[in-house]
């Protein structure tokens, strides 16, 4: 009931902030309550995102290896899997800014008035003689051709110039 949904919010809490105890705490009340250890691997994984992002890239390694550990060996023997992944994240430093980012880019999407802008030409694939003699992919610069970085616009004209990565008003 409602107990599973408080305990798996206690867990991802804990590690948010970062407690190691409490963390190993609610993880073993739900793994002793019977709780599927793939449900909480797969919360994990989430979490490697969410929480800790671009400030451990390692931990999404960590979670998805943890995931398969348990769909590998199963109950009892994944539960220290499960904390050694619990005890990593709870102890690892925390960003949420692709998580931000990715949520402003989002609402960018849901408030655009009317259609989405095209892809500009120059991004677009070309595999037919038309599609290039429309323009498709004409202009673009191949970045690994180069040894500094180009001058190239990715976003369509009327979004020059956004940064998701900035607070959206």
């Amino acid at each position: 009931g409602e107990e599973h949904y408080n305990c798996i919010s206690a867990l991802h809490k804990s590690m948010r902030g970062s407690d190691e105890n409490a963390s190993l705490y609610w993880l073993a009340r739900m793994l002793e309550g019977g709780e599927d250890p793939l449900y909480v691997a797969r919360r994990l994984v989430r979490f490697a995102s969410e929480d800790i992002g671009l400030a451990d890239p390692l931990a999404l390694t960590q979670a998805v290896a943890a995931y398969q550990s348990c769909h590998f060996i199963g109950m009892p023997e994944c539960e220290v899997i499960l904390a050694q992944c619990v005890v990593y994240f709870a102890r690892a430093p925390k960003s949420i800014e692709v998580y931000r980012a990715y949520s402003n880019v989002k609402e960018c999407l849901r408030m655009h008035p009317g259609p989405l802008p095209p892809v500009p030409l120059h991004l677009r694939n070309a595999p037919t003689r038309l599609m290039k003699n429309l323009g498709y992919g004409k202009g673009y610069k191949y970045n690994p051709m180069y040894k500094e970085p180009v001058e190239q616009d990715y976003l369509p004209d009327e979004l020059k110039g956004t940064d998701f990565f900035k607070e959206q008003k």
